[in-house]
């Protein structure tokens, strides 16, 4: 009967996938810097929303594949609102119950729309202390603990199979620089990043994989010292990326390099990139799109031309009230005027 349940889900979440399309690869118009093409892969467009559709997809094809995940298994997992609104998704799409395990001051709407599908969502203060509430939640839940940051780097299969390199690079084919000369990344639990580092070296692609850090996250340092039991005081005020401590999914040997960015270099880059594309995206994404746009002057400088691919996360209507709240900002963020007037200069 087991066996059964766990042919039809997974036969359930591949009928989904079917009904999906492909996320659109905006190329973003940058007169400023000839020759060098910028491209947004939207992963906003995703049904629940964000790029962690497609993580979630993939950890549930996994629990179910290995027995994990069985008839009324509850699902825990640890999040700061991305993962669990998609793991949530998922959950009712096979019936089952939903915890999600997250800091107090995640977005009100990611919030919402965690409960929206049938999940519900247990606090805790600090950003450290998700993982050992997610793990006790599901010892007295009977359930199980999908835990993000261990299995996203190996829940996905790195070598193709549409995932997000393998897509990136077939919209590529009919650009003017079809290889890109960088990808940039921002790590949450560092499986994006695998999976694009590890198919940029199977495909035999000269590209660059360049991870971009928020500040408070330990992913920078520990690529640089190498030494993994690196653990910060405080959570990433970028919600979706940056980690307290080294995540098991993040893999630096795949990375070429690591920029640090600035919190209020990200805030004023969504501004800037609002008045771009005439819509709001998540602060992640402007973490990325600030790293592209120092690797663009890095390559105008030098006389290089091609092209770079970063990624749009998510909606910025999930955050109105946080990074498009111009009194919260400066509570917890502070003054973003140079960065503006830095991008308003490029």
């Amino acid at each position: 009967m087991s066996r059964h349940w766990v042919k039809q889900a997974i036969s359930e979440i591949e009928a989904d996938f079917q009904r999906s399309a492909d996320t659109h690869l905006i190329r973003v118009c940058l007169p400023q810097f000839p020759g060098i093409y910028l491209y947004l892969k939207d992963e906003s467009t995703h049904p629940t929303g964000s790029l962690k559709h497609r993580l979630a997809r993939s950890l549930f094809l996994y629990g179910l594949s290995n027995g994990w995940i069985q008839k009324d298994t509850t699902i825990i997992e640890s999040s700061s609102g991305s993962t669990a609104v998609s793991e949530a998704y998922f959950a009712r799409l096979l019936g089952l119950p939903f915890v999600a395990v997250m800091p107090s001051c995640t977005a009100k709407r990611k919030v919402e729309q965690i409960e929206f599908y049938g999940g519900r969502c247990h606090f805790v203060d600090h950003a450290a202390q998700i993982y050992q509430a997610s793990e006790q939640l599901a010892k007295e839940l009977n359930g199980h603990y999908m835990d993000q940051f261990t299995y996203a780097e190996r829940a996905t299969d790195w070598r193709g199979n549409n995932n997000i390199a393998d897509s990136i690079f077939r919209q590529m084919e009919r650009e003017p620089t079809p290889t890109p000369n960088y990808i940039v990344m921002s790590a949450g639990t560092g499986g994006t990043s695998a999976t694009l580092g590890r198919y940029i070296r199977y495909q035999g692609y000269d590209t660059e994989l360049v991870v971009v850090d928020p500040e408070n996250s330990v992913f920078y340092d520990y690529y640089h010292s190498g030494d993994k039991t690196q653990t910060g005081h405080c959570g990433s005020r970028i919600e979706g990326i940056g980690r307290p401590r080294v995540e098991p999914s993040f893999i630096p040997k795949v990375i070429d390099e690591m920029i640090r960015v600035p919190d209020a270099a990200s805030i004023a880059t969504i501004q800037w990139l609002e008045t771009i594309l005439g819509r709001k995206t998540g602060a992640s994404t402007g973490t990325n799109v600030w790293g592209a746009l120092q690797l663009a002057k890095r390559m105008r400088d030098r006389g290089e031309t091609g092209s770079i691919v970063t990624l749009l996360c998510d909606s910025g209507e999930r955050y109105l009230d946080t990074y498009y709240n111009a009194d919260w900002v400066k509570t917890n963020i502070g003054d973003v005027t140079q960065y503006r007037e830095m991008l308003d200069n490029l």
